[in-house]
């Protein structure tokens, strides 16, 4: 019998170069017990490798293959065999349908096409059904592949399995991520070597904390000596001192314009340095400050200079949904793929949805992410009706995978002890570490804005009433609860207002934002009314801020907008006002709904920690489940047979549920390069679009409800061009306001931020 082929490749002169299976077999079993080396499952990783293409031997896939160079195979179907339950059932033949076997079925079977509920689907598939079964029967009997059978197999035990059976389901991702991350490679070292070329090769972290100490030299040194940089240099060195604690869970809780970003990367180098980890990894929730904070790691801020830069652009890679393709490389999107350079910054959106993922491409990167430093800026944010899942998995990554998460914000949640009250109630995370040692006396040395909060106790404003205060300003931001209420308020404002909500596409938001800082900068007059996506992380800093009641976290946020430099003789002010509408029902209501308590029991609002804890239990009491997905259900209790329902838990957690919203693609010309998205639509409707098409198209998409995408559809505002909805009729989209309903200004739905 010919040596058995795993794939092939049509060389320029129209020669086909074989693959043999056997050296992709060992390639993928040695790589991939590479990267499970630093969870200790190196032996688990190998046997994975070694069987997955096991199937592969059967004479139909050989067949099928080697049809693949004649002329006429074009003629033919192009349907493959399967393969990949061959090697899933030798494994539970090996171990005799032993239920840790189903570990490596798991992996085995779904290494293609994902991991997926054990019953009734995988279970039935590989037990029950005949067809599969069949194959491996003759597999077994061929001479090549009873080699492969007899490799060693894995001895240790998964390291949750006695002590946290509730981490075991990781314990399966992260293995399964380095098999598909293996088989990927290895693939791509034989089908594109010239692609496979460009992975790899970043500067060490090493060398990144030598570019971040010389950077924050030259900073002090260039910077004026004030009280708020004496304080942020304070912050820096408290992050440093900390770093020398063993990996765990961190605090870093620090006032908006406190120099987080900067301090915090400092500790993450230094932290990874000295205990022998491999990468930073940044999670931020919203993509309109994602590129903000790029900016700062690459150039020390976020209006880019010639003479200043911190890592540069090789050390960081993005991974968002906004990425200009101008700035983005071959390199850096390979390294996007599976997560293998020092610094990644991502979406906490992509972040958990990864974790928590059933997709070959969504959980190839896992086993990079173990041994990392985790960032997640704005902790407060973390969604409360999946905090049960979200903590559990971070405190997985701490216990069993040698992470440290880093919990960086200005109001720290409570995330210890008990949280919130029956039924709905879980433990929180233990042992985080502070490493500001007074956060309070920190609060009060960064305060730089008066309070006001009467307004807030009182009758509604109308909006008319709101207008003419905000109008007697020169410099003024207010933030609304609703895009609804963005537009209405806007509409009665001065001319010259800018409108800034999520009704605007990514690309025009971030000119306002541009804008509005420059004239700032300038000292000229600016009015902002905006949503509440002003407030996660956007450096601006006006010296009169207006907030419509939310959450004292909101609140806090928008505090943070003003005086933000302090450069004000005199305290910035903050008023936080009752509007003629009701806060949109669900968690925004809960928030608002705690803040109104505290202000009524305490009879004020303070912006430091000891407020921030009572507003956190206060708002989690409000909460009427923490587990949205089921993961106690799906994940957990049937852990102990290893018994996990991984597609269906996937198909239920999503931080930002895509079967309620679609996405539009807009018309809109950039002001500064007159670039103008229809270009884009016509690359697509015209089959010339490339992988920069759809990139650069994500700078041009509005998010709506469902509902309304398909009211528009209906009422001929938006077509469809392939699997997109595009703006069909000029009205749709005003820039300055963003989607219309019609031209004459009309509405439609309350709120996505």
């Amino acid at each position: 019998m010919a040596d058995a082929v795993a794939r092939v490749q049509l060389r320029t002169d129209g020669q086909p170069l074989w693959q043999a299976l056997s050296e992709h077999l060992k390639a993928v079993a040695t790589m991939a017990a590479a990267f499970a080396e630093p969870f200790g499952a190196s032996d688990w990783a190998r046997y994975v490798g070694m069987l997955h293409d096991l199937g592969k031997y059967h004479p139909e896939w050989q067949s099928y293959l080697r049809r693949q160079v004649l002329p006429e195979a074009h003629l033919e179907s192009s349907k493959r065999p399967r393969h990949s339950g061959v090697g899933a059932i030798a494994a539970l033949e090996r171990f005799k349908h032993h239920r840790p076997a189903r570990i490596l079925a798991y992996c085995i079977a779904g290494h293609h096409s994902g991991l997926t509920d054990w019953h009734p689907d995988l279970e039935h598939r590989l037990t029950i059904e005949e067809r599969e079964r069949a194959l491996y029967r003759e597999v077994r009997e061929l001479p090549q592949a009873q080699q492969i059978l007899s490799c060693p197999a894995p001895q240790s035990k998964p390291t949750p399995w006695q002590k946290s059976p509730e981490q075991l389901h990781l314990w399966v991702r992260m293995l399964f991520s380095c098999l598909v991350d293996a088989d990927v490679l290895d693939t791509e070292g034989f089908m594109q070597p010239d692609v496979a070329a460009q992975r790899g090769s970043y500067p060490s972290l090493d060398e990144l904390r030598a570019h971040y100490n010389a950077f924050i030299e030259r900073l002090e040194g260039s910077v004026q000596p004030t009280p708020l940089n004496e304080l942020r240099r304070q912050v820096r060195l408290q992050c440093i001192e900390a770093s020398v604690h063993p990996p765990g869970f961190f605090s870093l809780v620090v006032p908006t314009g406190g120099g987080k970003t900067l301090a915090s990367i400092g500790f993450a180098l230094e932290h990874a340095l000295r205990h022998g980890l491999r990468r930073v990894i940044v999670a931020i929730p919203y993509t309109s400050i994602i590129e903000q904070t790029a900016a700062v790691l690459r150039y020390g801020t976020d209006a880019p200079s010639p003479s200043m830069q911190l890592f540069g652009s090789e050390a960081i890679v993005e991974h968002h949904s906004n990425l200009d393709p101008d700035k983005e490389t071959l390199r850096s999107r390979l390294a996007a793929e599976n997560w293998d350079a020092p610094i990644i910054v991502t979406t906490t959106v992509q972040l958990f949805e990864s974790l928590f993922g059933c997709r070959p491409s969504q959980l190839r990167k896992l086993h990079n992410i173990a041994r990392s430093v985790i960032i997640l800026d704005e902790a407060q944010l973390l969604p409360a009706e999946h905090l049960r899942p979200l903590l559990s998995v971070l405190r997985g990554l701490v216990d069993y995978f040698g992470c440290t998460v880093l919990l960086m914000t200005a109001t720290l949640p409570v995330l210890e002890g008990t949280i919130g009250s029956p039924p709905a109630q879980l433990q929180g995370i233990r042992g985080v570490r502070a490493i500001i040692e007074n956060p309070s006396e920190l609060a009060q040395k960064l305060d730089r804005v008066e309070l006001v909060v009467d307004r807030a106790r009182g009758d509604r404003l109308t909006w008319e009433e709101l207008a003419r205060e905000l109008g007697g300003y020169q410099q003024v931001l207010c933030i609304v609860n609703s895009r609804k209420d963005c537009r209405d308020l806007h509409q009665l404002m001065p001319e010259g207002t800018f409108h800034l909500s999520s009704l605007q596409c990514g690309q025009e938001r971030s000119w306002i934002i541009q804008q509005v800082k420059e004239r700032l900068r300038r000292g000229e007059p600016v009015r902002l009314v905006s949503t509440q996506l002003i407030e996660a992380g956007v450096d601006i800093d006006f010296p009169v801020v207006y907030r419509a009641i939310a959450g004292l976290d909101s609140i806090a946020q928008a505090a943070g907008r003003c005086n933000r430099e302090q450069r004000l003789q005199q305290k910035g002010k903050v008023v936080v006002f009752n509007p003629p509408t009701h806060v949109p029902a669900g968690v925004l209501r809960k928030a608002a709904d705690a803040t109104a308590e505290l202000l009524r029991t305490r009879g004020e609002l303070r912006l430091d920690p000891e407020f921030y804890t009572d507003y956190f239990t206060a708002y989690y009491r409000r909460i009427n489940t923490f587990d949205a997905a089921n993961f106690q259900e799906r994940l957990v209790h049937g852990a102990e047979e290893f018994s996990f329902a991984f597609r269906s838990f996937a198909d239920e957690f999503r931080i930002v549920d895509e079967r309620v919203h679609e996405s539009v693609v807009v018309w809109y010309t950039d002001p500064v390069t007159g670039f103008d998205s229809r270009t884009l639509i016509e690359e697509i409707r015209c089959g010339r679009d490339t992988y920069k098409t759809w990139r650069m198209l994500q700078r041009y998409v509005v998010t709506l409800y469902r509902s309304e995408v398909e009211q528009l559809a209906r009422s001929g505002y938006i077509e469809r061009c392939g699997s997109l909805w595009v703006q069909a009729i000029e009205q749709l989209y005003v820039p300055g306001v963003g989607v219309q309903f019609d031209g004459q200004g009309s509405w439609f739905g309350d709120f996505v931020v």
